[in-house]
């Protein structure tokens, strides 16, 4: 389950500063999906949206609104 991907992704980005340090300077939740791919992890930029404001361990899942973004 996508979901279930999601949250071990998560997990692997707590313990590994590097990949921490990627995911936060991505632009959109597609480009998380990408790197989590990468990395075997299989799960969309929308699901990882719809996870917004989940918590898992010490990693809170935060939406950020950019300006001029559409909806």
């Amino acid at each position: 389950m996508s979901i279930d991907q999601l949250r071990k992704f998560l997990k692997k980005m707590q313990s590994e500063p590097a990949l921490k340090n990627e995911v936060l300077s991505s632009s959109t939740a597609d480009d998380v999906a990408q790197i989590a791919l990468k990395l075997g992890f299989e799960f969309s930029g929308d699901e990882l949206l719809r996870f917004s404001g989940k918590k898992v361990g010490k990693v809170t899942v935060r939406k950020n609104d950019v300006p001029g973004e559409y909806n």
